[in-house]
């Protein structure tokens, strides 16, 4: 259902995907993990047609990103990692305005917007303005956009970001479910432990490079590893980060965490000034 080959993505000169090859069957959900500025949400972005790859091919449910746009954008559902809503219309406007654009037939529209504004408990916050929602609420109304039309495939970018523990729980049964029937599910999180409990399988990048690609399980069974986090540490953090980390907590113990402190601040700005965060 996902199919990326030789994916390239340049910004400026700088390099933020390298050649990232990957398929994701149906009714998988993927984990897709990296550091800041791995390349995660380019990837995301190309694959919803946001962005263009400068190499490489990219398609969904056997369209091309590239040459069949629309078609792909037929078949996905997108949680941004940062949404931007229409902050003058109401929760009911914006997901009538959903549905139209995916072309749902006029006498289904009404009940699909009730049962996602019941399912997120917005019903009461139906004829607000989006502007005057808290951040879950607009985050619940972001999934109940990506899912109202009933998409083959879900790119989601971190999308527990703000929801609180029960609709959280319930997004997190609701993927379960999707998968089962057969939807794809690509999941990119800084939350390992919930990448570690959902996911069948996780990709990691480093650099703009895939590092590891496997069965959860299996990555989980590699070496001494005990979890996920310990996994994505070992492969992704590079040993200057770590003697960092450990002399920071030596001159903490030490009385010393001003200067500790600086000097991190002064060490991660030279990292960052060399890496490539796009």
């Amino acid at each position: 259902m996902i199919r990326v080959q030789g994916l390239t993505k340049d910004y400026d000169g700088k390099r933020a995907l390298d050649g990232v090859t990957f398929e994701i069957p149906a009714g998988q959900i993927c984990g897709y993990l990296g550091p800041n500025g791995a390349g995660k949400s380019t990837t995301v972005k190309i694959l919803c047609g946001m962005l263009r790859p400068s190499a490489g091919e990219a398609s969904v449910a056997g369209f091309d990103v590239g040459r069949d746009p629309i078609e792909v954008k037929r078949r996905i559902g997108y949680v941004p990692e940062q949404g931007t809503l229409y902050g003058s219309l109401t929760p009911h406007e914006f997901l009538s305005l959903i549905c139209e654009l995916f072309a749902i037939e006029p006498a289904e529209i009404g009940d699909r917007i009730a049962r996602y504004l019941r399912l997120f408990d917005l019903s009461a916050t139906a004829q607000q303005r989006i502007e005057t929602l808290s951040k879950g609420m607009r985050q619940k109304l972001l999934i109940s956009a990506a899912l109202i039309h009933d998409p083959q495939v879900l790119l989601m970018d971190e999308p527990l970001d703000g929801l609180d523990v029960y609709s959280a729980r319930l997004v997190k049964d609701l993927m379960r479910n999707l998968a089962a029937e057969g939807k794809t599910i690509l999941y990119s999180s800084h939350v390992l432990d919930v990448v570690q409990r959902m996911c069948d399988r996780v990709i990691i990048l480093h650099r703009g490079r895939v590092v590891a690609d496997a069965p959860t399980q299996e990555l989980l069974g590699r070496g001494s590893d005990a979890s996920l986090e310990d996994v994505f540490q070992s492969l992704t953090c590079s040993p200057e980060q770590q003697q960092l980390a450990n002399e920071l907590i030596a001159a903490l113990r030490q009385g010393g965490a001003a200067a500790a402190l600086a000097a991190a601040g002064r060490d991660a700005a030279a990292d960052a000034s060399t890496e490539d965060r796009p």
